[in-house]
Order: structure tokens, then C-alpha cells, then sequence
């Protein structure tokens, strides 16, 4: 951390030899950049989307398998898988999957004519990394959401429906609650690693593209 608030307020040369003091003047034309900002922006739009989704569902998905619903221990082992894979692996499989020339969404757009193709709209290029990043996630997620549903006691729950509580009441008013220091660790992981796992996915998908509409942060300092 010292090494690299030392690189900071430094330009090294180009063929090594040392580094020159240069004070502010990094941080100057950083902060002067508009395409930095656009980045920024880009990187909030992207980890706030992906976390609130891949959480979402995530706890969904939990709450269904903690139910203990038919063939929830075949549920319980398929959902972590997703988070073995690795981001460029995960990249190239959507890929070929949201590809607006193969596959489902071709069929999609044989019907409705240029409903979909993140390679021309920014838009729809968020959409497309979001989706792979937060299917990875969703098995992350749902461990951990799992793991805290089945650590509170039954009994809350078994009292709670005797006093008449409905399912929706009781997740509410017992299980939410309960989860808050889960949700709140989760959040803190998603936010950063969103900020630092999605490089292997938008290289591979969108190369930071089109128009640099999903040219994340990280993306940017390794392009640059």
C-alpha cells in the first residue's frame, strides 16, 4: 500500500531506471479526464445492478430450498456451481448465449427485427455483462443466504405460525431481520468485488464497448 501511494505522486520511465517526482500533477489529469468520470459512473451503474440482483435472487432461491420443497438437496448442490466457473470461461459462454445472431435471442429478434444487439446498443451491452455477472454471483450469494436461514431456531418460526403469521409475514417480520448481518457482509463482498471480478467478463463480452458504455473501471486501467 506504502510502494503503491509512493507510484502515485510519481511517473516512472519508460525503460525503467527509476522514478521521477511529479507531486499532483497524476491526480490532475485523472480527475480533468471525462472518460475517468464516464468510467466511474459506468463501474456504479454496474455494481449496484449486479448486487442488488444476484442478492435478490439469491435470497429468493434460499428461502424456496429452505422450505425443504420437493428435491430441495438436488436445488441446495446445483445453485453453488455457477460460482466455480471462471469470469472469462462465464464471458465466453454468454456470450455465445446472448449473441444477437445465435440462440434464443436471434429467435428473439427473428420476431421482433432489431429488438436486441448489445454490440451497437450501450444499453443492451450493461444489460448483457450484468446478467453473466450476476448468474456467477447468485451461487456465492446463496450459500451464504442458506447457511444464516437455517441457523435461526425453528422454534421462532413454529411460533410464529401457531399465532397465525402467513409465509410472507414470517419472512418479513423474522427472517429479514434476522439476516441483516448476512445481507450487510454480502453487500460489502458484492460491491467490491464487482468493482474487480467483472474484467475477465467485459473483456471477453463487450471489450468495453460499444461507445465505451461498459468500460468499467477496471477495464480502464488495464486498457490504459
Amino acid at each position: 500500500a506504502g510502494q503503491a501511494l509512493y507510484w502515485a505522486f510519481t511517473l516512472e520511465r519508460p525503460w525503467g531506471g527509476g522514478n521521477e517526482w511529479v507531486g499532483a500533477s497524476n491526480f490532475t489529469q485523472l480527475l480533468g479526464d471525462p472518460v475517468y468520470w464516464n468510467s466511474i459512473l459506468t463501474s456504479l451503474i454496474f455494481a449496484f445492478s449486479a448486487t442488488v440482483l444476484a442478492m435478490g435472487v439469491a435470497l429468493t432461491m434460499a428461502l424456496l430450498v429452505d422450505r425443504e420443497l420437493r428435491g430441495f438437496r438436488v436445488y441446495r448442490t446445483i445453485l453453488v456451481w455457477p460460482y466455480a466457473i471462471a469470469a472469462p470461461a462465464l464471458g465466453v459462454a454468454f456470450r455465445f448465449i446472448l449473441a444477437p445472431e445465435a440462440g434464443f435471442m436471434a429467435y428473439l429478434n427473428h420476431i421482433f427485427p432489431g429488438l436486441w444487439n448489445p454490440a451497437l446498443n450501450g444499453a443492451q451491452a450493461m444489460i448483457a455483462i450484468v446478467i453473466a455477472y450476476v448468474w456467477k454471483y447468485i451461487g456465492y450469494n446463496f450459500i451464504f443466504f442458506l447457511a444464516a436461514l437455517q441457523a435461526i431456531p425453528k422454534s421462532l418460526i413454529e411460533a410464529a405460525a401457531m399465532d397465525g403469521s402467513g409465509l410472507l409475514r414470517r419472512i418479513r417480520d423474522i427472517q429479514i431481520p434476522l439476516l441483516t448481518p448476512t445481507i450487510f457482509f454480502l453487500v460489502v463482498i458484492n460491491l467490491t468485488d464487482s468493482f474487480t471480478d467483472s474484467f475477465g467478463i467485459v473483456d471477453i463480452m463487450t471489450a468495453g464497448g460499444p461507445n465505451r458504455a461498459t468500460e468499467l473501471m477496471v477495464y480502464k486501467i488495464f486498457f490504459d
